[in-house]
């Protein structure tokens, strides 16, 4: 079978690698999207319209206002209004082990809303969406990588790029299991946690086990959330509601220890929903019913580098973080903003797309966001999981304390929201806004 070519190859068709495609869309480049689940792109949004008749997706991303702004930008986020998506104006954080407590508004901001609670399902069906309108970015669905080159120079592969040009100096042929094989400037690995791309390149990770596993599901409640999401610190875990469109239903992630995890599980939804009622203190009135229940284990993962010449690993491939703080998602979604920025930026140089040094460019923007983050999730989890004493006092008092600094308080909600900070330059809110 001949090898077909390319600008760009994105490898992974979730919400990052469909970020990373469109974000790239009017540099000129040939892009080509490889998804290994055989989806249909073009009727994904009826699928999602049918879906959303019976019942809500259990997984559910805390959009931040960067990550809205990018989605408006690339052309997804008035396609996801047309479906559902649910802003939540207030957050509320307590240490149930304690007296300790937070709450953040948008009001106090003079913002509309914190973020959004977007279903995963209709994020993805507005990116395909807006894909499948883009002349030079070609979907492959259904098939999936199974070798990687090391990278060619242009004097060792003859290339006849369909576009008419050449792409660059330094190539990546990818190898998939049907027998295909495509060749590109830039690889960009984008296909998750277990990354064969990532496998393939032999990128070294720094990785640990949270000791958590993560149950998730939807929930109705006694009492309406208020568009607020809560959480509370638990003995053995963060529980999240998540304020979904019905003022009654909530997306719930309950972080417990592998052991609580199954036993819960085996719970019948009577037993379930009474023991979720007593963990969350009843903020919301008794756990009326929930839907099917599903868990799964939580490690802390990140790549001790970002890209190899003629390639780039981003979003979960690259890294992922305990969900108590919602970021994961919004993470990726910076690393396709970034990483289109300086490919653009490359471009306008003249400099190649797959050279360590441009692709370094955009390593250095996003690799120390993302291990901050990672080590501020790993010390709140450290800080909440101690029971000593001392430290509860020393934690209560902390929280309680930045409760009332407002300027502080501010400063840190702002920068979750990605209102402040590094932001890429498509997730910038221009300065009419």
């Amino acid at each position: 079978m001949s090898t077909q070519s390319a600008d760009i190859i994105i490898v992974g068709g979730g919400m990052v690698g469909l970020t990373a495609a469109l974000a790239l869309a009017n540099s000129g480049l040939k892009i080509v999207l490889l998804e290994s689940h055989d989806v249909a792109p073009g009727g994904m949004s009826a699928d999602v319209i049918a879906q959303q008749q019976r019942g809500y997706d259990p997984r559910v991303s805390a959009l931040t206002c960067a990550s809205q702004q990018l989605l408006s930008h690339l052309g997804a986020w008035p396609l996801m209004q047309q479906c559902r998506v649910n802003p939540y104006t207030d957050m509320d954080v307590w240490d149930g082990e304690g007296s300790g407590h937070i709450h953040f508004s948008s009001r106090d901001l003079h913002e509309l809303a914190l973020g959004h609670i977007v279903e995963n399902r209709v994020t993805v069906a507005a990116l395909y969406q807006v894909a499948s309108q883009v002349d030079n970015l070609t979907v492959v669905t259904g098939t999936s990588v199974s070798q990687l080159s090391e990278p060619e120079s242009e004097s060792e592969v003859e290339l006849k790029v369909e576009s008419g040009r050449d792409s660059g100096r330094v190539f990546r042929t990818l190898t998939c299991a049907d027998g295909s094989c495509w060749r590109a400037s830039l690889v960009v690995a984008a296909d998750g946690a277990m990354s064969k791309i990532r496998q393939l390149a032999s990128i070294p990770m720094w990785e640990w086990d949270y000791g958590h596993h993560a149950i998730v599901t939807t929930v109705r409640t006694e009492k309406p959330h208020q568009d607020t999401a809560w959480q509370r610190f638990t003995e053995d875990g963060p529980l999240a509601f998540l304020p979904l469109s019905d003022p009654y239903l909530c997306s719930i992630v309950w972080s417990t220890s592998p052991d609580h995890a199954i036993r819960l599980m085996e719970l019948d939804e009577i037993a379930f929903c009474a023991a979720l009622s007593r963990e969350f203190e009843c903020r919301l009135g008794e756990v009326q019913w929930t839907d099917q229940r599903h868990v799964f284990p939580l490690r802390q993962r990140h790549a001790q580098y970002y890209v190899q010449t003629g390639l780039a690993v981003i979003g979960d491939a690259a890294h992922t973080i305990h969900p108590l703080a919602g970021q994961g998602v919004n993470l990726g979604l910076m690393d396709a903003a970034a990483l289109a920025e300086q490919v653009l930026s490359a471009l306008k140089r003249g400099e190649s797309i797959g050279s360590e040094a441009v692709l370094k460019r955009f390593q250095r923007q996003r690799q120390g966001a993302n291990l901050q983050m990672a080590a501020g999730m790993e010390a709140f989890k450290q800080l909440f999981g101690h029971q000593q004493p001392w430290l509860k006092l020393l934690r209560n008092i902390g929280m309680n304390a930045l409760d009332k600094l407002s300027p502080v308080k501010q400063h840190v909600v702002m920068q979750a929201m990605g209102l402040s900070g590094d932001v890429p330059l498509l997730a910038k809110r221009s300065v009419d806004q």
